[in-house]
């Protein structure tokens, strides 16, 4: 089986296709290199393309036949996406757009949605399940949410069939330390404190008068490969079931900003050093999962349920990034 891994340059998107070439897939690596990078493609073919780009899509799949597409080609940004909404509406939306419409040209039926907990806004419940109210309170995730709207319309009218997994924080390394994560600038909370130490970098606290067990942001983190093998798990759930169905993947378990930073020196044995800036516009306070859903339909379970377990590949990887320039 050949799967186009959109976004294969990216963080979650290189763990991926490394994961499906060593479970004996045939990987294609579609990606812009707008934040993703070369050095990250390591599996697989690659087809330099963008999805606001038809013609690259076209050319993509007339040159090679799918069995599926996992789409991990999105801004991610909650803060940039405030600030120029266009940007995600036009990359999320009318990207995902154009490579639904090629797939559905190109006989390809099955498809694998990178969403994110985002689509719950602020949440209702200490724990937020499939059934939680999808009202997003920034663009970001307004712009997940109509893909996903878009997915159960194609699979009402027979088109694609679909799994949308929505993340709440993937966070960590592959362990053998051969990719990472890497954004350039870098805004996610774990891989910004592991380079406070390597690299002396200045940390930033975005807030510290939430509502939460000490002032700070209360999240759920699930480790890459985990995010990696639920994906595997929903290609073989779209085997046998059709439609269009989302999953929320996370530990279940949340844990503040400083309860990450405490975490992260015992596992650097470094003491962590920060500034308090103001809240970010479009967090909410606490985003935990509950993967209830994903365990009893597509048999997943985390393997990384500490938070020290996830840091520590982080670690290593941050390491390794530094011994290797990039």
């Amino acid at each position: 089986m050949n799967i186009l891994v959109c976004g294969g340059a990216g963080y979650i998107g290189s763990h991926m296709a490394k994961m499906l070439s060593e479970q004996g897939y045939q990987v294609t690596v579609f990606d812009n290199f707008s934040t993703g990078n070369r050095w990250a493609v390591k599996w697989g073919q690659l087809f330099e393309g963008d999805l606001l780009s038809k013609k690259d899509l076209k050319k993509v799949f007339e040159r090679n036949s799918f069995a599926a597409v996992m789409h991990f080609s999105a801004r991610s940004l909650v803060g940039e996406s405030v600030k120029k909404p266009e940007l995600y509406y036009q990359n999320n939306v009318i990207g995902t757009l154009n490579l639904l419409e090629t797939m559905q040209r190109a006989g390809v039926k099955q498809f694998i949605f990178s969403s994110t907990a985002a689509t719950f806004g602020n949440p209702t419940s200490d724990r937020i399940d499939e059934n939680h109210p999808q009202q997003p309170i920034n663009p970001y995730g307004w712009s997940k949410l109509m893909v996903e709207q878009m997915l159960h319309d194609l699979a009402s009218a027979g088109r694609i069939d679909s799994v949308s997994l929505r993340y709440f924080n993937a966070a960590g390394a592959d362990p053998d330390g051969a990719i990472g994560e890497a954004h350039d600038p870098e805004t996610h909370l774990i891989p910004n404190v592991l380079q406070s130490v390597s690299g002396g970098k200045q940390l930033q606290v975005f807030g510290t008068d939430y509502p939460t067990v000490d002032g700070t942001c209360v999240r759920d983190y699930i480790h890459i490969n985990d995010l990696c093998n639920a994906h595997l798990l929903a290609l073989k759930y779209l085997q046998t079931h059709s439609g269009a169905h989302g999953f929320n993947l996370g530990n279940g378990h949340g844990f503040s900003i400083l309860e990450v930073l405490q975490a992260a020196e015992r596992v650097t044995g470094q003491t962590i050093d920060y500034e308090v800036e103001g809240r970010r516009p479009g967090d909410p306070p606490t985003l935990v999962a509950d993967s209830a859903l994903a365990q009893q339909e597509l048999g997943w379970r985390p393997e990384y349920t500490e938070l020290e377990a996830i840091i520590a590949t982080a670690w290593n990887w941050e390491q390794n990034r530094r011994k290797l320039g990039l």
